[in-house]
């Protein structure tokens, strides 16, 4: 028998359910544009402000879920998740930075 965490499985819920939303309003967007009822230009703005919103979205509901998740902690789990979250950040932070180099450097032997 496996457990499954709660809060795991009510973020996927929501992202599915955004991109599912997504997805058909893409769908609406391109019948639209098909049957000349919007411009290809207007079909490209509105799916530009869909897909803010759902950025949006998505990153509000992360938020809640970890909010709710840490309400749900000691102050010593809190303590420790924040110290994992910034060694994380520190991770990516270097990744970034070296490819930056990289680039940096493929750049330069280019020209």
């Amino acid at each position: 028998m496996t457990t499954t965490d709660p809060f795991r499985d009510i973020f996927l819920a929501g992202i599915g359910a955004l991109a599912i939303g997504a997805e058909k309003s893409q769908q609406v967007l391109d019948q639209l544009v098909q049957k000349g009822q919007i411009t290809i230009d207007q079909g490209k703005d509105i799916a530009e402000q869909l897909s803010q919103q759902t950025s949006e979205k998505t990153t509000e509901l992360r938020d809640q879920i970890i909010a709710a998740r840490m309400k749900t902690m000691t102050k010593e789990e809190r303590d420790a998740f924040a110290a994992r979250v910034a060694e994380l950040a520190a991770t990516v932070d270097t990744d970034a930075e070296l490819q930056n180099e990289e680039a940096a450097e493929i750049e330069a032997e280019s020209e």
